[in-house]
């Protein structure tokens, strides 16, 4: 999940992401958001990793696969506020 700014799309060689894994943990609500196969675009239940912060270079990106709804994006920006201590 892109994390940054749009600010930065156009001008920087790389983008701060939050990865998104299959290997769902229960119970675990900061660290991760839980996703229903049926929101944006998943083919599986996922998990945004707001643990595991991350600069990829553009060329990773390849194809966009969907948009989270907007309840969804506030739980990940409050999540990685409280994990950054911002």
């Amino acid at each position: 999940m892109v994390v940054q700014s749009s600010l930065l799309n156009q001008v920087h060689p790389s983008t701060i992401v939050c990865p998104i894994t299959s290997n769902v943990r229960k119970g675990v609500s900061i660290l991760r958001v839980n996703l229903d196969k049926t929101k944006g675009g998943l083919k599986k239940e996922s998990a945004v990793m707001i643990d595991q912060v991350r600069a990829i270079d553009n060329i990773r990106l390849i194809e966009k696969i969907g948009d989270l709804p907007t309840g969804l994006q506030d739980t990940v920006k409050e999540n990685l506020k409280i994990v950054m201590d911002l």
